[in-house]
């Protein structure tokens, strides 16, 4: 005979905001005595393992939840003691004048982190909090994914843990279910409830750690430029962390006009420039990852940030603020506020989608939401005005290049002196969110990509070939690992691959999923004289980005199972 598991409150993914969420309860619960069942389900091995961020983080909302942090072993790779926004030419380096870029790009002070290294230990935190709190009764659980909302009399009731339920033991039950998740489940909730108006939009960070001869500890780049000089949104970054170790990364939006725009070779391109050549000289590769970033914003955030029996945290929610290039405090903050209005909640025995509206009430009053508001046009501003990014940024790039910067800002004045001042003043005040043009409505990603499209070429200064990586050798520095019969990624219709095959076969190109996969998943077989698409699964980092730029939106990418997938601890 089965017996129903339930739980008072599921947390699905082991995220930042999952888990402040759960520390905070255990404290709020540990004050009122109220007795309490928890369950943390994480897809990754352990917690961590499936985590991957940038990440240099303002630890406000750290320090409101553990604010002996420090004392108690939080680990912090470095404190941003030179903080740097630059423009990159195929060969030089512009390093702007604070008075150029927004200052909340001035990350100084704030803490350079290994996310999947903090994500272990808050979940250390949890477990140890568990232990002075006999009325909770919290467990967490690693390997185990959700694979499906499970829907009971119009609100979610759970998930499904298992591909193939078959039983009551294939289904979590819980009175409130939270998904902090990047979207593997948490848009079934979303598109079930029609939470949505406005589309979603995604990049994608592509990143490695090295070892480094040199020391850069505390020193933190922010670079707009090479290689992403034709039209592309993004830019890299590079984060100096004990130890000797760097960061090296790109965040690349996933609304390019390229078809074949291969991030993982872009990053590969970006540590050709000299700058970087310098750094990594003599050095070893010892990670490599990527994920997807929610980069939309106010306007792509739910109409409603809860459900009947649901709440939307994180990246599910979508609260990245992408001009501070900021997320991890803001998940951190849905935990903490969620977790006060689910205590109350719980307290007053209230189930309803009513009892959860003060979640999105305080949210809303909150920085998370008041500066997402205020920086609510930036994608928006290079989106409308492709010239940004597209004309007037590779012209500043040929002047680094040729040795002075300003003769290449003045030189994109000269050439357009009218309309550069327009396209500026009428850019900064969408940037800067000083002018209103009211709500705005983003394209899926995939409807950006021009087949044809064809990017300038550059030439490539002098590298060093040990430095770059192929994207099958990068895989490797992903530790992928999956068991025996995995199937993550569904496609729906076989016809619809050949089809699209054909017609950038047609063009010299490949399709957009082989071409973009950060991994060596998605590839182009010959059957019968007919190309079709094949997968090679168990080189999947699981980033989503080949469902993100699907044209025919007919791929899917599921929840591993059994704790499989790629090991990001470290980066």
């Amino acid at each position: 005979m089965s017996t129903r598991i339930e739980y008072d409150l599921l947390l699905v993914g082991g995220s930042p905001s999952n888990l402040t969420l759960a520390y905070r309860l255990l404290e709020l619960a540990k004050t009122s005595g109220m007795e309490l069942s928890i369950a943390i389900l994480e897809k990754g091995k352990e917690f961590g393992s499936h985590v991957m961020s940038g990440a240099v983080s303002n630890p406000h909302v750290l320090q409101k939840v553990w604010p002996n942090y420090k004392e108690i072993g939080f680990p912090i790779e470095a404190v941003c003691n030179e903080s740097n926004f630059s423009v990159l030419g195929t060969k030089g380096k512009w390093d702007l004048p604070h008075f150029l870029y927004p200052k909340e790009l001035d990350k100084t002070g704030y803490h350079i982190l290994t996310l999947s290294y903090v994500t272990s230990w808050m979940a250390k935190q949890v477990q140890e909090k568990a232990k002075e709190v006999p009325n909770v009764a919290i467990d967490l659980f690693t390997g185990f994914s959700a694979h499906g909302v499970v829907f009971e009399d119009g609100r979610v009731a759970g998930v499904k843990v298992s591909e193939e339920a078959k039983s009551e033991e294939d289904y979590v039950y819980a009175k409130f279910t939270c998904f902090g998740d990047k979207g593997f489940i948490s848009r079934d909730v979303i598109d079930h409830f029609k939470l949505r108006d406005c589309a979603q939009i995604w990049s994608v960070g592509v990143k490695e750690v090295w070892q480094c001869e040199g020391s850069y500890e505390g020193k933190v780049w922010h670079t707009l430029g090479w290689p992403l000089l034709e039209g592309t949104f993004g830019g890299g970054f590079v984060y100096g962390m004990k130890d000797k170790r760097l960061t090296i990364g790109m965040v690349i939006s996933l609304d390019s006009r390229d078809p074949n725009m291969n991030p993982q070779q872009k990053l590969q391109e970006y540590k050709k420039h000299p700058w970087i050549q310098s750094m990594i000289k003599g050095g070893k590769l010892l990670k490599y990852g990527a994920a997807l970033l929610p980069e939309g914003g106010y306007y792509a955030l739910p109409k409603k940030f809860a459900a009947p029996g649901a709440i939307l945290l994180g990246d599910a929610l979508g609260v990245l603020d992408v001009k501070q290039l900021a997320g991890i405090d803001r998940s951190m903050e849905c935990g903490y506020v969620a977790a006060e209005v689910l205590h109350d909640a719980l307290t007053k025995g209230d189930f309803s989608e009513q009892a959860l509206s003060p979640y999105q009430e305080r949210l809303t009053k909150s920085f998370v939401v008041e500066e997402a508001y205020k920086d609510r046009y930036f994608r928006w501003a290079f989106m409308e005005n492709p010239r940004l990014l597209g004309e007037y940024l590779p012209g500043v790039a040929k002047g680094i290049d040729k040795g002075n910067p300003w003769l290449g800002v003045l030189g994109v004045g000269l050439k357009h002196p009218l309309r550069a001042t327009a396209d500026g003043i009428r850019s900064l005040s969408l940037i800067e969110g000083t002018k209103d043009i009211g709500p705005i409505q983003y394209l899926p990603d995939h409807k950006h990509i021009v087949p044809e499209f064809v990017p300038p070429k550059y030439d490539e200064p002098p590298y060093d070939k040990n430095t770059i990586y192929s994207r099958p050798d990068a895989v490797f520095y992903a530790s992928t690992k999956y068991h025996e019969g995995n199937r993550h990624i569904d496609e729906f219709n076989a016809d619809v691959c050949v089809a699209c095959i054909s017609k950038y076969d047609k063009l010299g190109k490949t399709t957009p999923c082989v071409a973009d996969c950060t991994a060596e998943v998605h590839r182009i077989d010959i059957v019968d004289d007919l190309k079709k698409h094949g997968m090679s699964l168990e080189n999947c980092i699981h980033c989503r980005t080949c469902e993100i730029v699907c044209p025919e939106v007919n791929l899917r990418v599921k929840p591993t199972e059994q704790g499989s997938g790629p090991d990001f601890m470290g980066l």
